[in-house]
């Protein structure tokens, strides 16, 4: 990615000498200077540079606004890969800064010195002077440009470079990157140190039982085989130790590593090539960017989600409302049945309104038609909504209009009244323009009660074009209705149950009113309000004061349902992972009230839930007391203490907080302020303790340092795997310290993908890569690490009983070829086979049992006990292995009556056997049985037979005598029908108490596992009917509140005039007056969405030509 600045000698940054303050000296003073812009990689970006920017540019570093294309050197940025809020803020560069405009040439002379902080992570504050011309300007935020940030609507802008690189805000929150291994690598590493000690104790054994051999029986055998000179007992143990680690070392997994990253490379190809991973609409396919992480996708327990981008698209929809009692927005069929509304529902045909937004769809063609009706009622609800805000319009062509709003909802609320007929055209500080149905009107903008988080409403009194003063009201419902008149005590109750009904659909709500102000009134509350304003003592109070007495007495219009529109499949998702034992904390820079409202729609928070505790304490003793009294709420009896697992014996140092139940489901939220001394080394387990008790946490208001810090604190003192997922720059810091980093290829750059273990593009796809791969994966592994220790085990065993047999004179009991070739050729395709194809229940079943992935929490099918237990087995197995065939061959002749107790012919059959007992081990572990896996298992039998006859037939022998000594041993040997009763005998034995076991411990504790393999035969395997979810309408006192992303002292930007455009051109209202005439129409119902960003969501719907019954209906319905 590239970048203009300023060609221009540079100046570096010089430190001052105190550590609180760093100082930045810019001069550029050149005899022969030269003038221009080239491109630069960021990279190549330094302190002091000039850089230009233009429209939907990423900021390259963290830039001193010096000038821009807007009036007032202004610029709008988002800020979503920073706080994950993707509504516009404004910035303004100083007056003298911004008289450089965008002459290069004075640019390039530009000659000041910045006194600013050192750098440091906090994205919502900075501090320094700019000295200019003999001046000094004081610097805030406001005047700041970050990296991360990208310029909006703004068609350029210089900065000056402030910090680059490492130095910038963005990057200090990121965190170092770490070196991610898994919990079954740390286990590896631990057993294969204890697997090393082992074998050291059976060398030694062996060396003591040779020097007690030599001492005993060995005397026997000097007189023909004599010592060489000084060669005595303690020196041929000596010998012999180091004879067996080279004969036992197959104990020791060489070649584990490997196999297991092989499996890990075929495991993450699936991940590739999985078609329901991939996202058609963005071309985007699911990515394992890394190889070494896929069993610990089976063992996630806790989930950090990123809301804005990754569990919402960053729309807002207008999605339905309520008008003076009656409500629009729902589709019902011909029997008065509300119906699901999909993408194959018909729209609204908004052709009659040459002003439409195509974008925006609606469904519901009676509010249409009660707009085309002039029903007073219904204009003024939309003459409310095109007048009551704080957007700006811009209109580079005829009748293309753009709007920027400040707050999402906002933007959705005035496309909607666009569409409907009244079309937010233009403002100027004192006077809004809007065309209402064709007619071209300018109000005069009188005043603006601004928004804030506690008055949670905005008003505006304007003047009509005939001189009616009326004052215009939205906000939360809750505030509106304590200032309705008497006379709306009726339609209030109304539209008190259409709001629950709202709400209840996880819908932001809003209430609209209205008020006629009387002229004489009116002139004395602006004299007040105007003294007030300019008040130096107690000006918020005054204001305050003001607007409770003049927005009062209201008039109920009705109410708004605005959609924060949820990524496809998230409910689902996060109900399937929490049926499957798995936490999900949201960590989003949003307002608090914006993220429970996405925690309610997507199914994080409930109704159901006994409580939802809110953390928003302004001093660490109150954050504690607000913590403990949630926990004393939700487990009245425990104690202050936490309780901590017991110390591991190899491990981490750090103790684990042990879980906790509690009767019941609960949620917490908590505030980044609240959260910065829920995170003191002093607070940090109450915090975790109270957050671990609870169903859902939510995080707000969170920096992405405080992300990680949350991540890190459930690393430390959990035994549990963690996951986190995001989408913007912001999230980079929790990506880099989870165990696992899943990036969402969104809509906020690549940072949070280019950072991330795997990547895709929705968040519904997570369930699959967790219940599905990452089951899946862990599972395979699981299987291949037990079988891969027991066959090795089993192998290596049968040396050391055989070395008790012949004196431990560190000889081999299989023929050296056989050793070469067994984990080379004869176990390695079937282990290999089972570890890439094997899966228990198919990924239908997995869906329909989420339970499924609980074992892996555990650690129920790979631990130490677990590997304790392969460990006897093999033990068992060996002894089986070795003694039935000795003897079995020990007294036993052939059919000819010669002898067949040679140790070539044991040889051959112990390894036969051995290789029939592991087989029919991997064939009793492996689940799911493809062509694949029995080719490799059938040929790997049929490769030892076709090399044992090739390697021990005569022709071979007689090329090469010395290598090839067990000449006719295998025809001979496996043509007896003894050897081939000893071979089933030995391989019955070795599987017996496996299958008796398991027969067992399925009959009398079945695990969850059973129980739905179970269940898959009864169905013979067929995949279950996939669950039909029916659309669940619950009812809810609970309502969000007014446009929550809107920042407060919106509106006196907007009347100071620093906010406006550069005039557009003259223009006609472009829009046919249509008054009372009637088109087809056909009831169905639902809006699309408006994106601050300007991006096109959806295409404008096909005209569909109506029935007349359709027509009948629809006019039917307006007229009631």
């Amino acid at each position: 990615m590239s970048s203009s600045k300023v060609a221009q000698p540079r100046n570096r940054v010089t430190a001052g000498s105190s550590p609180e303050t760093s100082c930045l000296q810019c001069s550029y003073h050149d005899p022969t200077p030269i003038f221009g812009l080239r491109s630069e990689k960021w990279m190549d970006v330094h302190v002091g540079d000039i850089i230009k920017l233009e429209n939907n540019q990423f900021v390259t570093a963290d830039l001193l606004l010096l000038s821009s294309s807007e009036p007032l050197n202004l610029v709008y940025i988002e800020t979503a890969e920073l706080d994950g809020e993707t509504n516009l803020k404004v910035r303004q560069a100083l007056t003298v800064t911004g008289d450089l405009g965008d002459d290069v040439s004075k640019l390039a002379d530009f000659n000041g010195e910045v006194l600013c902080e050192p750098p440091n992570n906090r994205l919502d504050r900075f501090t320094g002077t700019l000295a200019f011309a003999g001046q000094k300007y004081a610097l805030d935020n406001e005047k700041i440009l970050l990296r991360g940030c990208t310029l909006r609507n703004t068609e350029w802008c210089f900065g000056l470079v402030l910090f680059a690189g490492p130095e910038t805000k963005l990057m200090q929150n990121c965190g170092k990157s770490t070196f991610k291994r898994t919990s079954v690598d740390r286990l590896m590493n631990v057993l294969v140190l204890f697997i090393f000690g082992f074998l050291a104790f059976m060398c030694t054994v062996l060396a003591i039982g040779n020097y007690c051999w030599e001492l005993g029986e060995g005397s026997a055998f000097t007189v023909f085989l004599p010592r060489q000179n000084g060669h005595d007992g303690a020196f041929s143990s000596f010998l012999t130790f180091w004879s067996y680690v080279i004969i036992l070392n197959t104990v020791v997994p060489i070649s584990l590593y490997v196999s297991v990253e092989f499996i890990r490379l075929g495991n993450s190809f699936y991940i590739d090539w999985d078609r329901k991973m991939y996202h058609s609409r963005s071309d985007t396919p699911a990515v394992a960017r890394t190889t070494t992480l896929n069993e610990e996708l089976g063992q996630i327990k806790y989930v950090f989600s990123d809301k804005t981008g990754t569990l919402t698209q960053n729309i807002m929809t207008f999605n339905k409302c309520s008008i003076n009692g009656k409500t629009y927005g729902d589709v019902f069929d011909y029997m008065g049945q509300r119906l699901e509304i999909n993408e194959h529902t018909e729209t609204v045909d908004f052709s009659f309104n040459p002003l439409a937004d195509p974008r925006f769809t609606f469904h519901d063609h009676a509010l249409v038609e009660a707009v085309k009706l002039e029903i007073p009622e219904v204009h003024a609800f939309f003459r409310l909504l095109a007048l009551c805000h704080t957007v700006m319009a811009e209109e580079k062509k005829e009748g293309e209009l753009s709007y920027q709003a400040q707050s999402p909802d906002e933007g959705a609320l005035v496309t909607a009244a666009r569409n409907f007929g009244f079309v937010f055209r233009s403002r100027t500080p004192d006077s809004i323009s809007i065309v209402e149905m064709g007619e071209q009107c300018t109000y005069k903008l009188l005043a603006i009660l601004d928004f804030n988080n506690v008055r949670k409403r905005m008003s505006v009194i304007v003047r009509s074009p005939e001189g009616k003063l009326s004052l215009y009201c939205k906000g939360a419902d809750t505030i509106i209705c304590e200032r309705l008149h008497g006379s709306c005590t009726k339609l209030t109750n109304v539209t008190t149950e259409h709001l629950n009904e709202f709400a209840g659909e996880g819908l932001r709500t809003l209430a609209l009113a209205y008020k006629d102000l009387d002229e004489d009134f009116f002139l004395q509350w602006q004299q007040r309000h105007h003294e007030a304003s300019t008040a130096l003592e107690g000006r918020e109070d005054k204001l305050e004061q003001l607007y409770e007495e003049i927005e009062t007495d209201l008039l109920l219009l009705g109410a708004t349902a605005i959609e924060d529109k949820l990524q496809d499949g998230v409910a689902q998702t996060i109900e399937q992972l929490s049926k499957a034992d798995i936490n999900i904390w949201v960590l989003t820079g949003d307002k608090q009230e914006t993220a429970e409202n996405i925690g309610y729609s997507c199914n994080l928070l409930r109704e159901e839930m006994n409580d939802v505790f809110v953390i928003s304490g302004n001093s660490p003793e109150d954050v504690r007391q607000e913590l403990r009294n949630a926990q004393k709420t939700m487990k009245p009896g425990a104690t202050e203490d936490c309780t901590f697992l017991p110390e591991r014996t190899l491990g981490k140092s750090v103790k684990a907080l042990a879980d906790e139940t509690v009767n019941g489901e609960y949620g917490l939220v908590i505030n980044g302020h609240s959260l910065a001394y829920a995170l003191e080394r002093s607070m940090e387990l109450d915090f975790l303790r109270t957050a671990c008790m609870c169903k859902a946490v939510i995080c707000c208001r969170v920096t992405p340092l405080q992300k990680a810090q949350v991540v890190e604190l459930v690393k430390m003192y959990k035994r549990a795997v963690t996951l986190a997922i995001g989408d913007g720059a912001n999230d980079v810091s929790m990506i880099k310290v989870a165990h696992i980093g899943v990036g969402i290829s969104g809509q906020e750059g690549m940072q949070a993908v280019l950072s991330s273990d795997y990547s895709f593009a929705q968040f519904r796809f997570l369930q699959r890569l967790l219940l599905v791969h990452g089951r899946w994966s862990y599972l395979r592994m699981c299987k291949f690490l037990r079988y891969f220790f027991y066959k090795n085990f089993t192998f290596t065993f049968v040396h050391f009983w055989y070395a008790f047999f012949c004196g431990f004179s560190a000889q081999t009991v299989y023929d050296e070829l056989f050793i070469t070739l067994y984990n080379l050729v004869y176990t390695a395709l079937p282990v290999l086979g089972m570890s890439l194809f094997d899966q228990d229940v198919n990924d239908a079943w997995s869906f329909q049992h989420p339970q499924l992935y609980v074992p892996g929490q555990l650690n129920l099918y790979f631990s130490k006990t677990a590997f304790f237990k392969c460990a006897l087995h093999s033990c068992y197995s060996s002894l089986v292995l070795f003694f039935i065939p000795y003897g079995a061959v020990s007294q036993a002749a052939r059919t000819d009556g010669r002898d067949v107790a040679d140790y070539q012919s044991f040889a051959v059959l112990t390894q036969t056997c051995l290789l029939f007992a592991v087989t029919i081990q991997l064939g009793l572990e492996m689940s799911y049985w493809t062509a694949v896996n029995t080719v490799f298992v059938v040929g790997s039998l049929v490769m030892y037979f076709v090399v044992t006859f090739t390697m021990y037939s005569n022709g071979l022998f007689l090329v090469l005598p010395s290598a090839f000594p067990f000449i006719g041993t295998a025809r001979n040997s496996l043509s007896q029908p003894n050897i081939w009763l000893t071979i089933v005998l030995t391989s019955i034995l070795c599987t017996l108490p496996v299958v008796t076991y398991r027969f067992l411990l399925i009959l009398l504790r079945p695990t969850i596992n059973d129980k739905v393999m179970f269940k898959v035969r009864q169905a013979k395997a067929s995949p279950p009917p996939l669950p039909r979810r029916a659309r669940i309408r619950r009812t809810s006192s609970r309502r969000s509140g007014y446009a929550f992303s809107h920042a407060q002292g919106y509106g006196d930007l907007v009347t100071s005039g620093r906010f406006l455009r550069r005039p557009a051109p003259p223009r006609s209202s472009g829009f046919a007056h249509t008054g009372r005439a009637t088109s087809g129409f056909s009831p169905m119902g639902r809006s699309a969405g408006y994106s601050p960003a300007e991006r096109a969501q959806y295409a404008k719907a096909q005209e569909v030509e109506t029935t007349s019954l359709q027509m009948y209906r629809t006019i039917s319905d307006a007229a009631l």
